[in-house]
């Protein structure tokens, strides 16, 4: 999807993209919607061509890589080092400034495309990182509850909620958020008959 204000610079990118297999399949302004854009094309790359982005297209920007996250490549012909900052921070892949020529067109995308994938698998290992500290906060608990009602070792406790893992065809994270809760549920509250007094 190519993002742009100007008529002639859009052949300086179509051919070589159709050079090397790729099509343009739409053609938008910045002013459009553009995350309504992304997901209703779903396109492969947004390639953005402006001379100075706005804060209103970094915006949209930041969105797209947030919901709809594909590799961005800005073509632009402002090169104030806050700009650049804010563009990278927004998602943009490449941020290319005077670089738009028929030969350093696919070489810049490919390295985009690249420098991408490894961000986004990154991303991955981070949040599957967070998923496992925060089931082995829950396991945790769900034993520390299985030890303390049952009077079982630690041992027997984490072998009863695998067995209950497999037999429910679940991650034992899964079973011990189940356990947790009941246990909370069946946790006596405070007896709303009895008053409770206040510190003077």
């Amino acid at each position: 999807m190519l993002v742009d204000e100007r008529d002639e610079r859009v052949e300086l990118l179509r051919v070589p993209l159709q050079e090397a297999g790729h099509e343009i399949i739409a053609r938008v302004h910045p002013d459009d919607d553009l995350l309504a854009k992304v997901q209703d094309l779903r396109p492969d790359m947004i390639i953005v061509d402006m001379n100075s982005p706005s804060r209103d297209t970094l915006e949209q920007m930041r969105c797209i890589h947030r919901d709809q996250p594909r590799p961005i490549v800005m073509f632009a012909e402002n090169d104030d080092g806050n700009l650049i900052r804010e563009a990278v921070k927004a998602g943009v892949s490449a941020y290319i400034v005077d670089g738009l020529a028929h030969k350093r067109v696919m070489p810049i995308l490919e390295v985009a495309i690249a420098r991408f994938n490894e961000f986004q698998s990154l991303r991955r290992e981070l949040q599957e990182t967070r998923v496992s500290l925060a089931e082995r906060k829950l396991i945790d608990r769900a034993k520390a509850l299985l030890m303390e009602q049952r009077a079982w070792p630690e041992k027997q406790a984490y072998q009863a909620l695998r067995k209950m893992a497999m037999d429910k065809n679940l991650r034992v994270g899964q079973v011990a958020e189940q356990l947790v809760s009941i246990f909370e549920l069946m946790e006596p509250g405070p007896d709303p008959g009895v008053s409770q007094k206040r510190k003077p």
